[in-house]
């Protein structure tokens, strides 16, 4: 579906743009004008679909001057993570789309190859953007080809050890590589004023860089160590000057800082840092988290990722919750247990408020640590507090925790320490779409000799789980829930110490067996009420433990009953494929038994609404259904049905 844009009294400059060759049209002193309105456009578009706002906005300024000096789609820009495209997806094409964002078959929340020529690397994970776009600038090298390759990258993720990483190797090349380091938070730059930006133009000029040439090759001349001393010391100079040392020694090419809301600023350096010929080269700009939009400003955090909204107020639309979410509830157990045993701590990957751990660490500051984006040392830094007898409880999105698996093979996992994986957005992620959706995270652990994996199938069994993982100290604990609202159980007021390793039997039957892990329980049931409705008595058993599996609840299923679905929000390759390599070991297999698993299908699901991205997978109950009358076959469906009807 196609929403025409705001209304071109809004935006009347914007309105001629539809591309950035539209753009460059432009004469230099109308691109203030235009970025207001693109500011504009951005704030109501989001207000409708809802999404990543703050960061969006702190760069609009930052997007038009980029687009404005660089040849965009053959010059390549690269946004790291993505949350801060919006703006840049009006400008290049996407403006009539821009309201379809996050929507089922509209606009990803992130940039995405397959949308556009202008994305030219998909992003949703931080920390990405040096190492591909290095990778692009070689490409270019090896080539022939003169285009320029920008990364743009938040100081969050500069956190993260793959961003140095792959300046590391960048500064030991020649390939030209322009980085901006949008820097809305860190507080590493000196003030940011007419006296910075001047600097910033002066060093980034044609006539300073052929001056630092000449010099270099003077002192080439004089022997290596004496030349290493001088060259040493004019950098270093220049970073006590700038700020930039950190990116001089890993060879690159520091400029900055500037205000990355000053187009007067941002366009003469980036043109400068364009047309340099040689080596890698950082641009510092600085800018505000939500600019523009004063509720944004106020609040960065809380319009960072935000519901829809009322552009006038900036009051967000709230859900009417009948049930809290899962994540609260983990933080609200985990609190209460805290209370108890001092040894618990709270570890996140940046993530404190969408873990639940700013909680945490509100009542315990000093046991909750935010490591920044980067997960492979928040799983060995947990690691390293196990040795020493806490508890540490590593709280880590699904989809972030793939980032840190040798870690928890290597530091973990073979040293059997006691650490607590809190796996959080287990299962399908809606709006976020697949790069968040928590698809491998049982198979990529359940290969792992002595993990323990638990999935709460509600609110209540997380209070349970969280319990459990407290009280158990013989090695690595996972236990994973989903995204959003519990399914409104009754809450009990202490969590119970489960004995591991043992699922139960939610509602008992004769002839189909059900096998939920996790919390597609509910449609079970729904598909067990659906099914007594077709004269098929359907047994609903909740396994609790992906590994170690409940090996004689799964032979009792199996041994006493016709069909056995097993159903779980995860890929292929998991809690399923544990029940059927069971039960061909045991030999079940070969006495008639027909198993079926229901698991995500094995292709990328695109952002929706939750309840259509399940139907899709066949994981809600009407998927659970089909399954078993498949598994029956034609002639046993035919009577199912018949029998309803006389009923």
């Amino acid at each position: 579906m196609t929403i025409s844009p705001a209304s071109s009294s809004k935006t009347p400059l914007l309105d001629q743009v539809s591309e950035p060759h539209d753009l460059r049209r432009l004469e230099p002193a109308q691109l203030r004008q235009l970025a207001d309105e693109l500011r504009t456009e951005t704030i109501d578009a989001v207000s409708v679909t809802g999404g990543h706002l703050g960061a969006g906005l702190g760069v609009v300024e930052l997007t038009v001057a980029l687009h404005y000096v660089f040849n965009t789609p053959d010059d390549r820009i690269i946004w790291d993570v993505g949350h801060q495209a919006y703006p840049h997806k009006i400008l290049t094409g996407r403006r009539d789309r821009i309201r379809t964002l996050r929507q089922g078959g509209g606009l990803s929340g992130f940039t995405k190859r397959a949308e556009s020529d202008y994305d030219p690397f998909g992003a949703a994970h931080s920390s990405t953007s040096i190492s591909a776009g290095l990778g692009m600038a070689v490409a270019r090298d090896l080539d022939g080809r003169k285009n320029n390759v920008v990364a743009v990258i938040g100081d969050g993720a500069m956190s993260a050890g793959m961003a140095y990483e792959a300046m590391n190797n960048a500064g030991a090349m020649d390939s030209r590589l322009i980085v901006i380091l949008n820097d809305n938070d860190m507080s590493i730059a000196p003030p940011v004023g007419a006296m910075s930006a001047y600097l910033s133009r002066l060093l980034s000029g044609r006539a300073y860089l052929t001056l630092r040439d000449i010099g270099k090759q003077v002192t080439g001349h004089l022997p290596k160590s004496i030349d290493r001393t001088i060259t040493r010391a004019v950098e270093h100079a220049r970073g006590f000057l700038t700020g930039g040392t950190l990116f001089e020694e890993l060879g690159f090419y520091y400029v900055g800082p500037i205000d990355g809301h000053n187009l007067e600023h941002l366009l003469p350096v980036l043109k400068n840092v364009r047309d340099r010929q040689a080596g890698p080269v950082l641009v510092h700009v600085v800018t505000q988290k939500g600019k523009g939009y004063p509720p944004a400003e106020a609040s960065a955090d809380k319009y960072h990722g935000v519901n829809t909204f009322d552009v006038v107020t900036g009051a967000q639309a709230k859900p009417k919750a009948n049930a809290p979410s899962y994540t609260r509830v983990f933080a609200d157990t985990l609190i209460k247990a805290a209370r108890e045993d001092d040894k618990i701590l709270a570890i996140t990957a940046a993530m404190p408020t969408g873990t639940g751990l700013d909680l945490f660490g509100k009542e315990f500051p000093t046991r909750t640590f935010d490591v920044g984006i980067a997960e492979q040392h928040a799983v060995t830094f947990a690691a390293g507090l196990a040795t020493e007898g806490y508890k540490p409880f590593c709280a880590i999105y699904s989809t972030f925790l793939q980032r840190a698996y040798d870690q928890v093979v290597h530091d973990v996992a073979i040293q059997k320490l006691p650490v607590r994986f809190a796996i959080d957005r287990a299962g399908l992620v809606g709006a976020d779409g697949p790069t968040h959706a928590g698809s491998f995270d049982v198979a990529y652990l359940g290969c792992v000799p002595d993990m323990v994996i638990m999935a709460a199938a509600d609110e209540a069994e997380l209070v349970h789980m969280t319990a459990t993982a407290v009280a158990f100290d013989e090695g690595p604990i996972a236990f994973r829930y989903p995204r959003g609202e519990g399914v409104g159980v009754d809450m009990p007021e202490v969590g119970q110490v489960l004995p591991i390793g043992k699922g139960r039997i939610v509602r008992e039957g004769s002839r189909i067996a059900l096998l939920s892990l996790g919390t597609r329980l509910a449609e079970c049931l729904k598909a067990s009420d659906d099914l007594a409705a077709l004269g098929l008595s359907t047994t609903v058993a909740d396994a609790r433990f992906a590994k170690p599996l409940d090996k004689a609840l799964v032979e009792r299923l199996a041994r006493e009953h016709e069909v056995l679905i097993t159903v779980e929000e995860g890929s292929v390759g998991g809690f399923g494929s544990f029940v059927l390599h069971h039960l061909a070991e045991v030999g079940a297999l070969d006495k008639g038994l027909r198993v079926r698993s229901l698991v995500l299908p094995d292709v990328w699901l695109d952002q929706d609404k939750p309840d259509r991205m399940y139907a899709k997978a066949g994981l809600d109950a009407k998927g659970i259904v089909a399954k078993v009358l498949e598994a029956l076959g034609k002639d046993e469906t035919a009577a199912a049905k018949a029998a309803s009807l006389i009923a």
